[in-house]
């Protein structure tokens, strides 16, 4: 008989592990609390408009392909990707940089802000591209269980990089501030401050200028579709609309979980979910970790969202912008070391619609903001307000065109929703960042130390925040569970 697998929550890391469980010969159930699969990966449709109300950026194609070739398929077999070019605009207060769909492109843009900059950019990605390899072919495969992990004949030979920061190196090689800032961007993926996060990390870097930014058409839902699709081929059973209340131990062992007051019995229970949420639903002997750590860890930022439908097309923007128009360095501090809402916020503006028409009605436009905030903040509806006003107005500034009188609706989501719909500790939107000190084997165990047959996987375990690092994460502790069976 096969052993069973219950699995909370349904996000990338929880539908990666279903699909790897259910392949390798496991009886697997899904139960996720909300009304639909995804988690954090949800999607909204109003009124003719689509909007992904979590992640926005499809990088690191890569993973994506090899995830789906382990069960003898494609991308393309669930949804259509475009490469987009330009990848994504940057805005500063007094001019634009373009990122453009290949190396040369960008690098003629950084010859453009700075003279001879190409040549170290060129270097920085080449060196970029050597991590990456590194990264996600050898040290992101590793189930985090001890510091030898990391020592291997190709890590030994980057050692130093972990020591040295992101912002140190790229500091080291450009003036400019602007270029400065475009290539200290992609590390905010990982959650922390570029001056926080090791050099290692440039392989960041390389997703975005070497492998490029893509879409799915319909959006980023169309992977969670494809996922639930291929899992239910593979023989999963998902219930939705089952908030977990208990994971079920008896002499050291986890034996199943408790959903509406019904015990339900697993040979293996599996927490997709919040990881501090997750160790709340065990009697308190049972939890690894205390409150008092997770207080003491470095959280990446929440968000404060916005999901806008306009009635016209927007000008002067692409599919992805970033708006650095104000003070970075002074935005990091208001999120990481003394936090509190930013005066002048940097934020992301999304339009899909713009290369995508299936997301918008006719002449209309798909609006997704994002604005970085520490966790944990106050959130109230007039500060909601207050900081959409600021946005949409710094929007006509930079872009030169009315944007105010298009909108016909908008819809927020903050703090307090990630908390409640996602059980997230503080309202953090991205899990753990990765710092030197939060890193593989220093995050929180994908195996339980104190229950037997209980496991964790997602964001806040390894290896870490992102879509890709969670399918990893997925495929990781479903080995850790093969091996046990």
């Amino acid at each position: 008989m096969s052993k069973k697998v219950v699995i909370i929550g349904s996000g990338f890391s929880s539908l990666s592990a279903s699909c790897y469980l259910s392949k390798w010969g496991f009886d697997v159930a899904v139960y996720e609390k909300n009304k639909s699969v995804g988690g954090r990966a949800s999607q909204m449709t109003k009124e003719g408009f689509t909007f992904d109300l979590g992640p926005s950026w499809y990088w690191m194609p890569d993973i994506f392909d090899k995830f789906f070739s382990d069960f003898g398929k494609k991308t393309s077999d669930y949804y259509t990707l475009h490469k987009l070019s330009p990848a994504y605009k940057i805005f500063f207060e007094d001019e634009t940089i373009t990122i453009g769909d290949t190396m040369d492109k960008i690098c003629t843009e950084f010859e453009r802000i700075e003279k001879g900059s190409s040549v170290h950019l060129r270097k920085f990605i080449s060196n970029a591209q050597e991590n990456y390899d590194i990264a996600i072919n050898k040290v992101v495969l590793k189930p985090g269980l001890s510091p030898f992990e990391l020592v291997t004949k190709d890590t030994i030979t980057k050692v130093d990089q972990f020591f040295k920061t992101i912002s140190g190196e790229v500091r080291k090689k450009f003036k400019n501030p602007k270029l400065i800032s475009t290539l200290e961007f992609p590390v905010l993926f990982l959650g922390a401050k570029p001056s926080n996060t090791p050099s290692f990390y440039s392989f960041m870097n390389f997703a975005d200028f070497g492998l490029g930014t893509w879409h799915p058409e319909g959006g980023m839902y169309e992977i969670i579709k494809a996922m639930h699709s291929l899992a239910e081929e593979l023989g999963v059973d998902f219930n939705l609309n089952h908030p977990v209340e208990k994971i079920r131990v008896d002499n050291g062992k986890a034996i199943g979980i408790t959903v509406n007051g019904v015990d339900i019995d697993a040979d293996f229970v599996l927490s997709g979910a919040d990881y501090h949420h997750s160790e709340t639903l065990l009697d308190k002997k049972y939890r690894q970790y205390s409150e008092n750590y997770w207080d003491k860890r470095t959280f990446a930022p929440s968000s404060l969202l916005f999901y806008v439908g306009f009635n016209k097309k927007l000008k002067n923007v692409e599919h992805h912008n970033l708006f650095f128009d104000t003070d970075f360095e002074q935005h990091t501090y208001d999120i990481y070391d003394k936090p509190k809402w930013p005066k002048e916020p940097l934020f992301y503006a999304n339009f899909p619609s713009i290369t995508d028409s299936t997301m918008a009605p006719p002449n209309s436009e798909t609006g997704f903001f994002l604005i970085p905030i520490a966790p944990g903040l106050e959130d109230t509806p007039e500060l909601r307000k207050q900081y959409f006003d600021l946005i949409m107005d710094r929007l006509e500034t930079r872009t030169g065109q009315k944007v105010n009188d298009g909108i016909l609706f908008y819809e927020s989501f903050c703090v307090n929703d990630f908390i409640e719909k996602y059980n997230s500790y503080k309202g953090n939107a991205y899990g753990m960042a990765n710092t030197l000190t939060q890193t593989a084997f220093l995050r929180p165990k994908l195996k339980s130390k104190k229950v037997e047959n209980l496991y964790f996987t997602g964001q806040l375990t390894v290896p870490g925040p992102g879509v890709p690092p969670s399918l990893i994460s997925g495929k990781l502790v479903s080995e850790l569970i093969t091996n046990k069976k």
